[in-house]
């Protein structure tokens, strides 16, 4: 009976031994084409690098194009005051193509801002004033590619100056105390053009520095003709189809 105790313990433990090392052996067969597996993304690249151009695009073939930029225009509100005004505003154009180098351009800006009075009334500084100005004329396509265009431009047309809102009860026009012109409608330009900086097919950064032409009356004897700076700086969108 002792015999039979110890022939059984001792199929127990060989039994035990054989679970232990088939559990340890399955791991090591499951693990042995492992090497196979690891050396196969070896021979295939981790990923490919894709480059995209987002100038690809850029054929300045379309048909028409709008630009919204905020602007920056310089006035004198009267014929003899030393004081500029430096106004504010909003830039509008649109571009119609009639070629590849030549369309027609139309512009609307606004300017809004204060003037001071000097040498007239010292004590009448910060009065409101504004410039509207309604221009179209032809443009030309000049340098460009891909990355960006300098567009020339020679816009005429009207302006309207509001030079007598905010006098706080003084008497208008170039006699009185502020010696602003008086409000009117009149003849304007702007000549300069756009430098554009592509950002995709569609869109492009614009800057456009322009000399001002305005031709305010301050008496009917003696027209003032003036050339200020301006400058606005926005968005242009070029709409398709092609022409």
């Amino acid at each position: 009976m002792l015999f039979v105790n110890k022939f059984s313990r001792t199929l127990i433990v060989a039994a035990l031994a054989a679970i232990f090392a088939a559990a340890f052996q399955l791991p090591i067969q499951a693990q042995a084409p492992a090497p196979v597996q690891a050396s196969a993304p070896s021979q295939q690249p981790n990923g490919v690098y894709v480059s995209s151009d987002p100038l690809a695009g850029v054929k300045y073939d379309n048909r028409w194009d709008l630009s919204v930029g905020l602007a920056y225009g310089h006035i004198h509100a009267g014929p003899n005051l030393r004081e500029g005004a430096n106004l504010g505003g909003l830039d509008i154009s649109g571009s119609w193509w009639l070629t590849k180098r030549f369309g027609i351009e139309a512009s609307g800006r606004g300017y809004l801002g204060t003037s001071g009075t000097a040498p007239n009334h010292d004590s009448l500084n910060g009065l409101f004033v504004a410039q509207y100005m309604f221009l179209a004329g032809p443009e030309y396509l000049g340098p460009h590619n891909k990355h960006g265009a300098i567009i020339l431009h020679a816009l005429v047309g009207g302006t309207y100056g509001d030079f007598n809102t905010d006098l706080r009860g003084n008497t208008p026009g170039p006699t009185g105390p502020a010696a602003f012109y008086n409000n009117q409608l009149t003849g304007g330009g702007a000549f300069g053009g756009h430098i554009d900086l592509n950002r995709s097919a569609h869109w492009a950064f614009r800057v456009t520095p322009d000399a001002l032409l305005t031709t305010y009356d301050g008496t009917s004897q003696y027209p003032h003709t003036q050339w200020n700076f301006g400058i606005s700086a926005g968005m242009e969108y070029k709409f398709k189809p092609k022409r």
